[in-house]
């Protein structure tokens, strides 16, 4: 991959005061003197912290997405070998321990103990859960991630499909219908790789007009098999990345961009990146040396990079870029993408969707079969492709509702601090404040 042009300097601080299209990231300055007790406190849970994920993580092999902290950590987890109750019993010690430590009188301070709350008291209810204590969707996600999505009848998706009815070409079902629209759209094989990283270069390109990426930033794209999701960031520090892209089923047009932005830029790559430059590096932040998957960063994460799809090519410009150029590349016929872009507007309308299978199927309301069912009608896919999504389902959970509720609390969160006559910069520069130092999920507005 080529590297991208010099960037512009966008100044990255905890907690931006916006009020209003005037509005810029809030320069706190030095901060102001804390008692020793309470700093080396704060690093001290910070360390338990980490280790007891990193103990989690023996007991669940998803729940550490990435860590780049000291091996002895890890060494030392292998060695004490806790069992889950000790993890949870330990985690809700911390948290006392946490709330015996005064208010800090500095905003970062203050960011970062509510921050470590929220991750700890996380990773106490993931080690209940993985130990067998039973949930509703719903008050996982709340445990997990601080929020719960909103729930929607079948009636709603039902109306939606019927405009899909109406919009898309032949006769039959509107999902064997759209699966025959959408098959005329697949990006050969042998062109995948081309386009994918034509995209990434375009993701980048944008990406470093508004913020200095860390020097030395890069990341691998492999093509892998067998997985339940269709694309997957693994953070190694250092600014480094490896980006798996799932071949196991065709892969449209459309997926270049989102897969290129979602995982790259300025999805978890930059995410990642920055976190490990502003929080870890500069600061000294260890907590943020390891990111827990199921933990209300995750929501941020998850969230921050969907809207980023959006940041990145605002308006028309995902058609233009699309039509213009990857089309080509993929040997499509460009006079075909504004037809394209339509029917899959549409078909946005559906991502909740696959909350609400995911909502019955844990809840125990309907059984895997009626999930594929739902999947297959209000995903409007194979059944083949509903089997996959159930995987995701079944392996984790209600993480489904960090990617549409995700990206819908970042987008309020962006213009709720700017607005419609605001520029695109100042909109990243939200953005990009909310990348390097997230909120819980709970302070979002």
């Amino acid at each position: 991959m080529r590297t991208g042009k010099p960037a512009l300097v966008v100044v990255l601080t905890v907690g931006a005061l916006l009020s209003g299209c005037g509005a810029r990231v809030g320069e706190h300055g030095a901060a102001p003197l804390e008692s020793a007790q309470g700093e080396e406190g704060m690093n001290r849970i910070a360390e338990s912290y980490i280790r007891l994920a990193l103990a989690l993580g023996r007991h669940d092999k998803d729940y550490v997405d990435a860590y780049f902290g000291p091996e002895e950590f890890k060494k030392q987890a292998e060695r004490e070998a806790l069992e889950l109750d000790a993890i949870g019993e330990r985690a809700r010690a911390l948290l006392i321990d946490l709330d015996a430590i005064p208010e800090p009188a500095d905003p970062p301070e203050r960011f970062r103990r509510t921050g470590l709350a929220g991750q700890i008291r996380a990773l106490a209810a993931r080690a209940d859960l993985v130990g067998g204590k039973k949930l509703t969707f719903d008050e996982e996600s709340r445990l997990l991630y601080d929020a719960v999505a909103p729930t929607h009848a079948a009636d709603r998706f039902d109306t939606i499909i019927a405009r899909l009815d109406e919009a898309l070409p032949g006769e039959g079902s509107v999902r064997d219908r759209y699966e025959a629209f959408r098959s005329q759209f697949v990006i050969p094989a042998d062109r995948l790789d081309e386009v994918f990283k034509a995209a990434i270069e375009a993701c980048r390109e944008r990406t470093a007009q508004h913020v200095t990426l860390p020097a030395g930033e890069s990341f691998t794209v492999e093509y892998v098999t067998d997985k339940s999701w269709s694309g997957y960031n693994w953070y190694q520090g250092d600014y480094k990345s490896l980006i798996q892209v799932n071949t196991d089923f065709p892969t449209y047009i459309d997926r270049a961009i989102d897969l290129a932005c979602h995982e790259g830029y300025p999805g978890h790559h930059v995410f990642h990146a920055l976190q490990d430059q502003a929080l870890v590096k500069e600061k000294g932040w260890g907590e943020y040396t390891i990111f827990p998957l199921f933990a209300p960063h995750a929501l941020i994460a998850e969230g921050s990079a969907n809207f980023g799809i959006d940041i990145t090519f605002p308006g028309e410009e995902r058609l233009a870029y699309e039509r213009d150029v990857l089309f080509p590349l993929a040997g499509l016929d460009p006079a075909r993408a504004e037809e394209y872009h339509a029917i899959q507007a549409l078909k946005e309308d559906l991502n909740y969707a696959g909350n609400e299978a995911a909502r019955q199927y844990l809840d125990g309301t309907i059984d895997a079969a009626q999930a594929t069912e739902w999947l297959e009608r209000y995903g409007l896919t194979s059944r083949e492709r509903a089997g996959q999504s159930l995987r995701f389902i079944e392996q984790y959970r209600s993480y489904v509702i960090n990617y549409n509720l995700g990206k819908d609390l970042v987008r309020r969160h962006v213009e709720s601090r700017t607005g419609p006559s605001c520029s695109t910069e100042e909109r990243w520069t939200v953005f990009l404040d909310l990348l390097a130092f997230p909120k819980l999920p709970s302070e979002l507005g």
